[in-house]
């Protein structure tokens, strides 16, 4: 392998090429898919929570089980936690993250009219949100 210092001008754009070639084959992680596109914030959060330490592939069956279920915060808190549970197995922490996801259903039912908060505070507020979570809602 060449070192850095090796390298004449000609290399340095060849390599820069491949490289932007072969980045573009790369799966775009879940939650970035979820947030780049025209999901509802409610959606981004609840992939988000389903997303912590479970992988992609995983992530995505189960948001795409549940949403077909219910994809509004009113939907969800009207759904049985058993339901939610089959419908995100086998995410990791499944029967916790399926009674958390509907706790916060309510709560955005209750207190914010059905609307997700647009604020990283208030976010915040909601048990089981993070502040890497809050981000990406409102990002």
């Amino acid at each position: 392998m060449k070192r850095t210092e090796d390298f004449r001008g000609g290399d340095i754009y060849r390599i820069i090429s491949l490289l932007r070639k072969q980045v573009k084959t790369l799966d775009v992680p879940y939650l970035e898919h979820m947030a780049s596109r025209d999901h509802s914030p409610f959606q981004v959060l609840v992939s988000c929570i389903l997303s912590l330490r479970t992988q992609d592939k995983t992530t995505t069956a189960a948001s795409e089980r549940l949403f077909s279920l219910a994809s509004t915060p009113p939907g969800i808190a009207a759904l049985p936690v058993r339901t939610i549970q089959d419908a995100i197995y086998p995410v990791g922490f499944y029967k916790v993250k399926a009674k958390r996801i509907r706790d916060i259903s309510g709560v955005i039912v209750k207190k914010y009219g059905g609307t997700v908060p647009d604020s990283i505070e208030e976010l915040l507020k909601l048990k089981g949100v993070g502040r890497k979570t809050a981000n990406l809602v409102v990002t």
